[in-house]
């Protein structure tokens, strides 16, 4: 579990003497330092790094670091809202100590996410990890409902960029080919060695589609957690990947054409023990409120793309008919549709059903990402939103009056189109807050300026070693 209170000055009861543990039990492993994580409004993850021996010091009263990262792009340059972009004020990085972890990949370090709050002692509005967990607590408190979640990793193993920036895959077997699997197994068994050294429970672990791509899975958490998982687990990718001599892309779109990389979305919704995405009366098992859950995702799906498909390389891999989900549609075990549930195989359904998300890659910040879809599925289940008929195949193929009739639409075709749906939608901003809403509308129309005079291969260039 995670840590569900919010830091305060002088650190909670029991931390700073809990930190002053965990600093001697890192020393003995041969721990000098200590990264201290989180990821900025454009996606990319900062740090912040202590000498091991200062943990207890971070507990207490955390760690210096500028409020300016919250409007950052992926290129570095800075935009600006009302409250946010200046170089003025400061912030204090507190770790989650149930997260701390010494990692595997890297000998001589530990890892933890941060929460980060004002000096004065406030949350602060841009801190997207807080956010998140207000939104799973305030989702617990009112409506009895918790979740598990989990995000998909998708990355391209190269064998170093070229002088140029280019692309060079490290395989060159079929996709899902064991081919793969074999010309990078030592490599393979390294990384799910690591993860299981710091406790990362791994589903799955294999070759994918696209040219030196593969992905792996880890087991459900509550969303906070499997939102530092998913950051966790890329830092342990490229750790792991370096000490091969490898590197790794987690762009969305390596080429401007082709499949990408994903990151898709799992949740499922529980209350007392029970999965309601499982047992229920409704399609495939699922409860009403589960119903409703997956038509609030629908019906926020556009505006919620500004959170998940965040960078201009996003919607290189928004395509039809490559499995990215680019169409307002659900379906069971369907790949080609926004939102596929998943029920599970016989025996497993109370457990394994879930709804996957698709539109979304490894650009967007996973705690924004999630307190998106969770926002969006709260809003219809509050509601009673019916939810509408399911496709089967490609929606693509379907003809354009009765997709118009199944509300069956193309999700945004740019980053551009998509920050204007959210800016419109009042519920997923108010899920964020004002400063963290604005940053989000800031950051995102910097990202779309900063490439307007690029064409795609150009723009795959730009952010293929950003994420």
């Amino acid at each position: 579990m995670t840590t569900l209170a919010d830091p305060v000055p002088g650190g909670r009861p029991g931390d700073v003497d809990r930190a002053a543990a965990l600093s001697d039990e890192l020393a003995e492993k041969g721990v000098h330092g200590v990264v201290l994580a989180y990821v900025d409004t454009a996606g990319i993850c900062r740090v912040k790094t202590i000498p091991t021996a200062k943990l207890p010091s971070a507990a207490a009263w955390g760690v210096g670091m500028s409020p300016v990262f919250d409007t950052f792009l992926a290129n570095d340059s800075i935009v600006t809202t009302d409250t946010l972009g200046s170089p003025d004020g400061d912030l204090r990085l507190y770790p989650d100590l149930d997260r701390l972890v010494a990692l595997a990949g890297q000998p001589g370090w530990a890892w933890a996410p941060v929460d980060r709050i004002a000096q004065e002692g406030e949350r602060h509005p841009g801190c997207s990890r807080t956010v998140l967990r207000r939104i799973v607590t305030e989702a617990a408190e009112r409506h009895g409902i918790t979740f598990k979640a989990g995000v998909e990793i998708e990355w391209a193993v190269g064998r170093g960029p070229a002088a140029d920036g280019d692309f060079v895959p490290a395989v060159s077997g079929p996709a899902y080919g064991a081919t793969r699997q074999v010309e990078l197994g030592d490599y393979a068994a390294d990384l799910l060695a690591a993860c299981a050294e710091q406790g990362i429970e791994v589903e799955q672990l294999h070759p994918e589609y696209a040219a030196g791509q593969f992905e792996i899975s880890t087991a459900a958490l509550d969303p906070v957690a499997a939102a530092d998982v998913s950051v966790l687990v890329r830092q342990t990718i490229r750790a792991v990947s370096q000490g091969h001599g490898l590197v790794v892309s987690f762009a969305p779109a390596v080429f401007a054409e082709g499949v990408g990389n994903g990151g898709h979305l799992h949740l499922s919704a529980w209350r007392e023990g029970e999965n309601l995405h499982s047992g229920g009366k409704g399609r495939y098992g699922m409860t009403p409120e589960a119903e409703s859950f997956v038509a609030g995702v629908l019906a926020h799906l556009h505006a919620l793309t500004a959170l998940t498909a965040p960078s201009p390389a996003s919607y290189l891999r928004l395509q039809p008919s490559q499995w990215a989900g680019v169409f307002t549609a659900w379906g069971r075990e369907t790949r080609e549709a926004a939102v596929r549930i998943i029920t599970g195989t016989a025996g497993l359904t109370d457990r394994a059903a879930n709804l996957e998300l698709k539109p979304v890659d490894l650009a967007a910040n996973p705690y924004l990402a999630f307190t998106g879809l969770i926002a969006a599925g709260l809003d219809g289940l509050t509601s009673a939103m019916p939810l509408p008929r399911e496709i089967t195949g490609d929606p693509a193929l379907l003809a354009a009056d009765r997709a118009a009739a199944m509300g069956v639409r193309r999700l945004p075709t740019s980053l551009s189109q998509a920050v204007r749906a959210f800016r419109a939608d009042e519920q997923l901003r108010a899920a964020l807050g004002p400063v963290l809403a604005d940053a989000v509308v800031a950051v995102r129309f910097g990202e779309s300026d900063s490439v307007a005079e690029l064409d795609d291969e150009q723009i795959a260039a730009a952010y293929r070693w950003k994420y």
